[in-house]
C-alpha cells in the first residue's frame, strides 16, 4: 500500500479552513488502497502526527492526541506522496513546494513556480493580461499610505494580493472608505489590489490533471452578501448552483478560458478558476485562480467534479495517482 500523508493547518489566516478540508479528505480517502497519516502544523509552526477523532479538527485540534515530529524532513521522506491541503501563507505560496522539491518529496498540487504565481493575484493578473485574458480594471499598491485619488470609478473592491478564503476583502464607495479598507487589507498582506466592482454573477470552473486535463461543468455562487466574502462563504447560507444556469456558449467560453489559464500559469494537478460575468453588458472577466482549492463539505471544487460522476473518494484517488 502507498503511504500517504495529509498535511494541514499552518501559520495562516486560513488555518481553520485547512483543518476542515483535511477532515473531508481523511473521511473520504480510500483506506483500503492507501495507508494514511495525518500531520498538523500549529500556528507556531510545530509539526504533530494527528491521532484522534476527526471531529476535533472542527474545534481546537491541538488539544487532541498528538505526537510531535522532531526531524521533519526525515519523517516526510518515508511517504510516497504528500497531500498538502494547506490554504494561505506561508504554505500555499510556494514555500512548502520549494522545500519538498529540494528533497525530492512527491506531493499533490502545483509546483513551486505555479504556486508562487497563482497565489499572488498581482502576478497572476500581469501574466493573464499578457495572454489577452479579460480582467476588470485594477491597480496594485504596496505603500500603506492614504490615497488622494484613483483612476478607477467607484465602487471599488479592495483585497490583499496574497490571501485566500475571501479574507480582508471589502467594497469602498468613496475615498474615506477606500483608505480605511486599504489599511485593513494591509493587515493581511504587503501588497493590495484595487479593482472596479461590477454587478456580476460569480462563476467557477474546476480543472483536474488526470493523464489529460479534464474540465468540470461551471458552477455559480449566489452570495447572500453583496459579494462572496468570508461570511457568505463559511458562515451564512450562500447558494451553490451546479451546473450554473447559463448558456452553452458561455459555459464553453469559461471552460476554454479555464484550460488556457491553467496552462499559461503553469498549474499542476488541480485548480479552481473563478470568473465574473457582467450580465448587464454580456462580458466575462477572469477573477482569480486557486491552486489548492478547498475540500470542505461546501467547497465548489469536489462538488463540480461530483456533477460529472466522479465521487470525492475517486477524485482523491485520481489526485494521488496522477
Amino acid at each position: 500500500m502507498k503511504k500517504i500523508l495529509v498535511l494541514f493547518g499552518g501559520n495562516s489566516f486560513e488555518h481553520y479552513i485547512s483543518c476542515l478540508s483535511a477532515k473531508t479528505i481523511l473521511e473520504n480517502i480510500d483506506r483500503k488502497r492507501y495507508h494514511v497519516t495525518a500531520v498538523g502544523i500549529t500556528k507556531d509552526n510545530n509539526w504533530y502526527i494527528y491521532n484522534d477523532d476527526l471531529d476535533i479538527l472542527t474545534k481546537d485540534w491541538t488539544k487532541a492526541r498528538l505526537t510531535k515530529i522532531t526531524n521533519i524532513l526525515e519523517y516526510l521522506k518515508q511517504f510516497d506522496k504528500i497531500f498538502p491541503i494547506m490554504h494561505g501563507n506561508p504554505e500555499e505560496n510556494g514555500n512548502l513546494q520549494g522545500m519538498l522539491n529540494m528533497f525530492d518529496i512527491k506531493y499533490i498540487g502545483t509546483d513551486l513556480l505555479g504556486s508562487i504565481i497563482g497565489y499572488d493575484k498581482d502576478l497572476t493578473k500581469i501574466i493573464c493580461e499578457k495572454h489577452n485574458i479579460p480582467q476588470v480594471p485594477y491597480l496594485t499598491i504596496t505603500d500603506n499610505k492614504p490615497l488622494k485619488k484613483i483612476d478607477i470609478p467607484y465602487p471599488v473592491i479592495i483585497k490583499p494580493a496574497k490571501c485566500g478564503s475571501s479574507i480582508g476583502i471589502n467594497i469602498a464607495n468613496n475615498m474615506k472608505e477606500l483608505n480605511n479598507y486599504i489599511k485593513e487589507a494591509f493587515k493581511y498582506d504587503n501588497k493590495i489590489i484595487i479593482e472596479k466592482f461590477i454587478k456580476a454573477r460569480e462563476l467557477e470552473c474546476a480543472v483536474l490533471e488526470d493523464k489529460r486535463l479534464k474540465v468540470s461543468p461551471v458552477g455559480e455562487i449566489k452570495s447572500v452578501n453583496t459579494f462572496y466574502d468570508y461570511d457568505a462563504k463559511y458562515v451564512s447560507d450562500s447558494e451553490l448552483l451546479i451546473p450554473a444556469p447559463i448558456s452553452k456558449e458561455l459555459t464553453k467560453q469559461i471552460q476554454d478560458l479555464s484550460l488556457k489559464i491553467f496552462k499559461v500559469l503553469e498549474l499542476k494537478n488541480l485548480s479552481r478558476i473563478d470568473f465574473l460575468y457582467d450580465y448587464n453588458n454580456d462580458i466575462l472577466y477572469f477573477n482569480e485562480v486557486n491552486t489548492m482549492p478547498g475540500f470542505t463539505t461546501i467547497s465548489m471544487y469536489p462538488m463540480l467534479f461530483e456533477e460529472t460522476g466522479i465521487s470525492i473518494k475517486e477524485l482523491i484517488t485520481k489526485l494521488i495517482e496522477n
